[in-house]
């Protein structure tokens, strides 16, 4: 598994990790997206990962009111991991009314969560908070000081929030590593908006959560589109599950199906090596899974390299998602 520097700090990540926001056990409104997953189930998601060379594991306090927290933290011990052994990266929300000292105060709820592992990498989930961003920031550093926290990110951050995060941390010694953002080649809007030339300026990594489109690029809802009336959560309500949205994005999919077919891989495996790739090291990828073999295809997107004229294709078809 290729080995990424977590932003401008000593942790070593590999390029792809899991997304835990699957292990919320159906519950909350984020929870509710999913299916709630059997504990062998969730065994068995990290059980691949770990196999599969992935060290590091994305949750966060608002998936399922810290249950993904507990049941990332259970299955971990469950299969002989101590801390130290992996990363963990959680985040906090900041839910109506709460300001910077809640990032303090609910520090405890996150690491009773995920006992006995540390937080490698507590990130601010969402930019719009009742505090500001230097609040915000202080408080984060307050905590690595502390010994609280390794490293700090944000999450769905702009260019200049991002930016004036950074700044606010630097002046207290601490970097920002890096900067969870929607991310695919059917969302590639960070390329436009300055938040990706920002990253690569600032030396920030960017997590890219939802890399396969909720699963559009496997291609199979292109096959049958009925698959999605069946799915639990809000997907189907989504423009991109609909006729209209199938057939814009139907040009990239056979182009990624014919080169996963050259590879002897899957479309999904391709569109994720073509993230952790085309940029350089910048971006890391945290597709989720659901099924134990889900994880596995994950891992193998690592596993192959493609030619500088795939990388090429795949950008062009994929450039009217910027």
């Amino acid at each position: 598994m290729i080995q990424r520097r977590l932003g401008r700090s000593d942790i070593e990540i590999s390029a792809i990790g899991l997304g835990c926001w699957q292990f919320s056990e159906g519950s909350g409104l984020a929870g509710g997206f999913w299916e709630a997953l059997p504990t062998p189930t969730v065994e068995e998601i990290v059980d691949a990962s770990l196999r599969g060379g992935i060290n590091w594991f994305d949750t966060a306090e608002a998936y399922g009111d810290g249950r993904s927290e507990r049941a990332l933290a259970s299955a971990l011990t469950r299969l002989g991991k101590k801390p130290g052994e992996v990363v963990v990266a959680t985040k906090w929300f900041p839910y109506p009314f709460r300001g910077a000292s809640s990032i303090v105060n609910t520090i405890g709820d996150r690491l009773t969560n995920l006992n006995p592992f540390g937080i490698d990498l507590h990130q601010i989930h969402q930019p719009f908070a009742f505090a500001t961003v230097a609040a915000q920031a202080n408080a984060m550093a307050e905590l690595v000081q502390a010994g609280k926290i390794r490293t700090v990110g944000v999450s769905n951050f702009s260019a200049k929030k991002m930016r004036a995060f950074h700044d606010v941390l630097a002046s207290r010694g601490v970097p920002l590593v890096s900067n969870q953002m929607q991310y695919s080649l059917l969302d590639r809007r960070i390329e436009s908006n300055g938040v990706m030339a920002a990253a690569k300026e600032l030396g920030i990594t960017i997590i890219a959560y939802s890399p396969l489109a909720q699963g559009l690029l496997s291609g199979k809802f292109h096959e049958d589109p009925t698959l999605i009336k069946n799915r639990v959560g809000p997907r189907k309500f989504l423009p991109s599950f609909r006729a209209k949205g199938l057939e814009r994005s139907r040009p990239l999919i056979e182009e990624l199906r014919k080169i996963a077919t050259a590879h002897g891989v899957t479309p999904s495996q391709v569109a994720l090596n073509w993230l952790i790739h085309f940029h350089g090291d910048t971006v890391v990828v945290i597709p989720g899974a659901t099924k134990g073999r889900h994880a596995e295809e994950n891992v193998g997107a690592g596993k192959f390299t493609l030619s500088p004229d795939e990388l090429r294709r795949i950008d062009e078809l994929s450039r009217q998602f910027l």
